[in-house]
């Protein structure tokens, strides 16, 4: 049917130029909805650029149960946004604005030039083709008394009245890119339940290093190791000492349960295997060999292999009686404890966990306090490793909130 010619579409405002933005950005504007995109930043996507620097990890390859369970607790919030916008329908979507992909050794999906940049700004294109358009420097406020957005941009304060919002503000890391979590107190005043932002994929704290420690071994990388914790099956995988404790990829993929061990009881205590090829039995022969004149170094590592940072690790957290004891040497080498204390400051961390809770939205993730108030990406409760689950779940969720919106606006006879 042929709408008069005095018909205007329904306005929507999204607040945040991150992928959740974008995605739902691309939804809207393909239903025929005015949209406008403001970000507080000179450009958008710029998390999304830095995420991509030595190597833009979009996605992984690996069986959905699995890639499900990534998401933890959350699994089941995440599920529905999954099955209408998986791995396999984003790779489809990438290979649409002309960037194909492959899978890497490890099972994550890469763009083939490993590149943020040249996806980013075929996206942009498409979204500007489509009529999206895109406010840079607008910096959301919170609600005037009457219901309006206010936002701050560099001709002063603009006061919004759209059909519906869409906030896609980020997280609490990286404060630098945009995403500082300040309109948790915006939501918080309107009744609006979250959970506390805390640090996710992070490095963490020891109560003190020795100096050796600090002076000689700070940034070298511990390789080839397991880490676990409590009962559970170590994880292979390197990690990296730093000055105040540990970080890197091995140690992220366990931040989210290390955390929770320190909230729950002021401190964590991992497990570090040095040695996860060799059963402890091996070892301990290994130990008992006659090393004569050599010291306990040059033993460890013409028969183990164990020098440098390893050997400095092992020498910090173990009493020295038990390199007397081949059996204690032993069995300290393939469970090696390192108590951490705290987790680094959350604008260090790579993604945060909390936020906008899904009990506080309905299936269209809208909010329930808000009626024409949507939420979407890494200010949800939700959180996820490395290795593209984060940007699958930011993609899948700003997809299902657009959905969400043009829906709700048919419902409402906006549309």
């Amino acid at each position: 049917m042929t709408q008069p010619s005095t018909y205007l579409p329904p306005h929507v405002a999204i607040i945040g130029g991150g992928p959740a933005g974008l995605m739902a950005a691309e939804v809207l504007s393909q239903a025929g909805i005015k949209v406008d995109l403001y970000d507080g930043m000179p450009s958008v996507g710029r998390k999304f650029l830095l995420a991509g620097v030595g190597g833009m990890n979009i996605t992984h390859s690996e069986a959905y149960p699995a890639f499900l369970s990534r998401y933890a607790e959350r699994a089941p919030q995440i599920a529905p946004l999954l099955s209408s916008f998986g791995a396999d329908a984003l790779c489809q979507w990438i290979h649409e604005l002309g960037i194909e992909t492959f899978i890497g050794s490890s099972g994550r999906v890469f763009p083939t030039d490993m590149k943020a940049a040249p996806l980013l700004r075929a996206w942009l294109k498409r979204l500007r083709d489509n009529g999206v358009v895109i406010h840079t420097r607008h910096r959301w406020l919170g609600w005037n008394t009457d219901g309006s957005l206010d936002l701050s941009s560099p001709e002063g304060h603009k006061t919004l009245t759209p059909d519906a919002t869409l906030l896609a503000l980020g997280g609490g890391s990286w404060s630098r890119l945009g995403s500082d979590g300040a309109w948790m107190l915006a939501l918080e005043n309107r009744g609006v339940g979250l959970a506390p932002l805390q640090p996710s994929n992070c490095g963490f704290e020891v109560q003190a290093w020795s100096e050796l420690m600090v002076s000689k071994f700070a940034g070298a990388p511990l390789k080839n190791i397991a880490i676990g914790l409590n009962d559970d099956i170590p994880r292979l995988g390197e990690c990296v000492v730093t000055a105040t404790g540990v970080e890197g990829s091995l140690i992220y993929a366990l931040s989210a349960p290390i955390r929770e061990a320190i909230n729950a009881h002021g401190n964590a205590t991992i497990h570090i295997d040095l040695l996860p090829g060799r059963p402890v039995d091996k070892i301990e022969k290994a130990l008992s060999k006659r090393r004569g004149s050599r010291s306990m170094s040059k033993h460890l590592h013409s028969q183990l292999g164990i020098d440098g940072v390893k050997a400095a690790l092992l020498r910090e957290l173990t009493p020295a009686e038990s390199f007397a004891d081949p059996a204690l040497l032993a069995r300290a080498i393939k469970a090696l404890p390192l108590t951490v204390v705290k987790t680094r400051p959350l604008d260090e961390a790579i993604s945060s966990a909390g936020g906008v809770l899904f009990e506080s939205m309905d299936e269209r993730l809208m909010l329930k306090q808000l009626p024409g108030v949507f939420c979407a990406g890494e200010m949800l409760d939700w959180e996820a490793p490395t290795g593209g689950y984060l940007l699958t779940a930011c993609f899948a969720s700003g997809r299902a909130a657009g959905m969400g919106m043009v829906e709700w606006m048919r419902s409402s006879g906006k549309l």
